[in-house]
């Protein structure tokens, strides 16, 4: 062993602290709040199908990953970010089968070892999982879109708990992006179908929405690097959105992210690609 290999052992472990505790390189973070507002939208409303789906859509996307993890790339990999797609499949699908919780979580995980161009894949994993199989499967299966009612409870632990996770990301600029033009193309669709504005806005307080808006939309590994343009880019999710919905689609959000997100990721390598190297060394 070499002296500079010595030395860091022989340096005491980082002590846990708070700071610590919320910063991003705490992983299991935001498993921890999600996992919080899995307990608290059930207990409050049944959000779930039932705990036995959603633990058998966590046990097949943390097992996907392991394998995966194995053979793309070697290593055991840190299941994190497995346990969160495993989750929010068992959160956002609704289904009275047992298997498109499973095929919805080891797609989702599948997505990010094959999808990939450049090295890097471009579908947030449960938007691209979710999407395919409401399209492919709309018999069998459906998303989660019972509202809160006049309960204000669950959304507090919603916001308070998301704000937290994407604020050590410095990601609110993504989400108040998001929900500013929503709430302005709400009246257009207003204006454009007849029906009241409220009916129009209503859908951003349900529990669907919320997540979407802390947890998909916001995924650093599948948005552009430019704070502008991610802006931009979630601007053009929602303009997608209210086209499909005005369409009456009714899983509009899933599809126009669906569609918008890798467009953009393709559009930014490829400019990428034609900056001078020495550019893309810099940046």
């Amino acid at each position: 062993m070499s002296q500079t290999s010595s030395a860091i052992a022989a340096q005491p472990a980082q002590p846990m602290t708070l700071k610590w505790f919320f910063s991003p390189e705490n992983r299991y973070l935001a498993p921890m709040f999600i996992t919080c507002i899995l307990v608290v939208g059930h207990l409050s409303f049944g959000i779930l199908e039932s705990w036995k789906k959603t633990g058998i859509a966590i046990v097949a996307s943390l097992l996907t990953e392991l394998i995966l993890s194995r053979v793309f790339v070697g290593k055991w990999p840190i299941l994190a970010s497995a346990y969160i797609s495993g989750i929010s499949v068992g959160i956002l699908v609704r289904s009275p089968a047992f298997w498109p919780y499973v095929v919805c979580a080891v797609v989702s995980i599948m997505s990010k070892y094959v999808l990939r161009v450049n090295g890097k894949h471009i579908w947030n994993p449960s938007n691209f999982s979710i999407s395919v199989l409401l399209f492919l499967a709309p018999e069998t299966v459906a998303a989660l879109s019972i509202q809160w009612g006049n309960y204000l409870l669950p959304m507090l632990v919603i916001w308070i708990l998301g704000s937290i996770i994407i604020a050590r990301l410095h990601r609110f600029h993504i989400t108040g992006t998001y929900v500013a033009c929503f709430i302005l193309l709400a009246f257009v669709r207003s204006f454009i179908t007849g029906s009241p504005w409220q009916s129009e806005v209503a859908p951003l307080t349900g529990p669907m929405y919320q997540l979407f808006i802390f947890f998909m939309i916001t995924d650093p590994k599948t948005t552009v690097k430019s704070k502008f343009w991610q802006s931009v880019v979630v601007a053009i999710v929602a303009l997608v959105e209210m086209i499909l919905r005005l369409d009456h689609v009714v899983y509009a959000p899933f599809y126009a992210l669906f569609l918008v997100g890798p467009v953009a990721l393709l559009i930014e390598q490829w400019m990428d690609s034609r900056k001078p190297a020495t550019v893309r060394v810099a940046a």
